[in-house]
């Protein structure tokens, strides 16, 4: 039977690391609740930017340059959203390797050529990727803890220009969408060229007395309204290019912005989920060195006994 002092000590340390899983799980809640927020506030303008550029491209009479394709894409730049702590579950380690899969399949040749350049967001991101010797030319670690617009307008207006220079032929960006707090879908999107398709050609409605008309007997369904304005022209001041030139590398920043956002908030709430379990395993583990103290503890005691019955029936003798 185990000595009842490790024992002991054993579940003293397995209590101590507990109340740091459970400190850690309220502290990723609470930034989980914040990132959230921020997620949240900046999703209808992302969303409202994106219907913008819709329109001004079917307006638009010119190709803007951020629209550019080449033929035979040569020079690629990735950029990778990590997170700068571990303990957070299978949040890094799944989305590494789904870029490692997807590199190895679609970009063979340019990991062969050495024209793939990578910008890790996050210190894990830039310690799996160097070890396994891929060309990361930048990492942004400590990029998460100051989370601010202006850093993500200054690296993306460095990369609009060198797209537009010719340096890359395409810019991708893989990053962990917030699903839910126990989910996060993996993402690998091209953000330069610009790729867009408006899928819904649909607007809100105007107003409130929209939405009544429509409601009232045959005033026609909301969704038939929103189909009526879809087709309202706009008058663009001085004019759509001009609009469009402007617009656009905006759009590209606030891709990048809200990747950012979606990113830190579902690293939160995997860092969250995991620290629970762990929480939880942490509490299974201290019930059964209890149990196994117990026994060891009584086993000791009837030796006790029996030694001290077996002391006296000696002596009586």
């Amino acid at each position: 039977m185990a000595n009842l002092r490790d024992i002991r000590d054993r579940i003293a340390s397995v209590k101590s690391t507990q109340q740091i899983t459970r400190a850690m799980k309220m502290v990723a809640a609470a930034r989980l609740r914040k990132a959230q927020e921020r997620m949240t506030d900046a999703r209808p303008y992302t969303y409202r930017l994106r219907d913008i550029v819709g329109r001004l491209v079917e307006k638009s009479e010119t190709v803007n340059p951020l629209f550019q394709k080449t033929d035979h894409p040569k020079n690629i730049l990735l950029l990778v959203m990590g997170s700068d702590r571990g303990l957070c579950g299978g949040f890094n380690n799944n989305l590494f390797r789904s870029v490692e899969n997807r590199l190895q399949d679609d970009f063979s040749s340019q990991i062969k050529e050495h024209t793939l350049s990578m910008i890790c967001f996050g210190k894990k991101a830039y310690d799996y990727f160097r070890v396994r010797k891929y060309p990361v030319i930048d990492h942004k670690t400590g990029f998460f803890e100051h989370l601010e617009y202006e850093h993500v307008t200054h690296l993306m207006n460095e990369i609009v220009d060198e797209f537009k220079n010719g340096t890359y032929d395409e810019v991708y960006l893989a990053f962990n969408e917030f699903k839910t707090v126990i989910a996060q879908r993996r993402r690998f999107e091209m953000v330069l060229p610009v790729e867009y398709i408006r899928d819904d050609k649909t607007l809100p409605v105007s107003g409130k007395k929209d939405v009544e008309s429509a409601r009232k007997p045959g005033g026609g369904k909301v969704e038939e309204l929103k189909k009526d304005l879809s087709d309202i022209d706009y008058l663009y001041e001085p004019d759509a290019d001009t609009i469009l030139n402007v617009v656009l590398p905006l759009y590209v920043n606030i891709q990048i912005w809200q990747a950012s956002l979606e990113s830190f908030a579902a690293e939160q709430g995997a860092r969250m989920t995991a620290m629970d379990s762990a929480t939880e395993n942490a509490g299974e583990i201290i019930g059964d060195l209890e149990l196994k103290y117990n026994q060891a503890r009584q086993a000791a005691i009837t030796k006790e006994i029996s030694e001290i019955v077996s002391g006296a029936e000696a002596l009586s003798e």
